[in-house]
């Protein structure tokens, strides 16, 4: 793990435990990997609550109750699916924050509208939520990195507020 990563991920820790709040995660082209990075810190169970990998279609709707007309609509690499997720993910772990990824790191998957690298964000907490997409370069490793490190920033930005 990076240097940045874990040093967010430390951060993130130490500001959820100040303010006695935990996090979770829905997360599919990082495959766990925002949760991992939290729980690398010493102390995360005072913290971190629960990740959910819901790679497939099937488990964002099964798991996350993201509708399957919202995945049939908009696709699952969509501001639409993020939101859904991580409010899906708030609902059932019970937590005070959360953020959840899908994209597409490659190398294949791409198309015109949702290129290799497209990444759609969304994070809620006590103040609501808000989603972004960020387009990565490199190849699927280094967009899945950057997609980690990104989570993190806005995860450590909703908890300082």
């Amino acid at each position: 793990m990076n240097t940045e990563i874990s040093s967010l991920a430390f951060t993130l820790g130490e500001q959820l435990a100040k303010r006695r709040r935990r996090v979770t995660t829905a997360e599919s082209c990082t495959g766990g990997g925002v949760a991992s990075a939290m729980t690398e810190v010493a102390g995360s169970s005072g913290w971190f609550e629960v990740g959910y990998v819901t790679y497939s279609n099937r488990h964002k709707h099964e798991v996350l109750g993201v509708a399957k007309a919202t995945l049939a609509e908009h696709g699952a690499v969509s501001e639409a699916v993020v939101l859904a997720m991580v409010d899906g993910a708030l609902q059932a772990s019970g937590a005070d924050y959360g953020i959840a990824i899908s994209g597409i790191a490659g190398p294949s998957g791409g198309s015109v509208e949702k290129p290799v690298g497209t990444v759609w964000f969304a994070w809620q907490g006590p103040l609501g939520s808000d989603a972004a997409c960020r387009h990565f370069d490199g190849d699927r490793r280094s967009v899945r990195e950057q997609a980690v490190e990104y989570s993190l920033q806005q995860l450590l930005h909703l908890a300082s507020e």
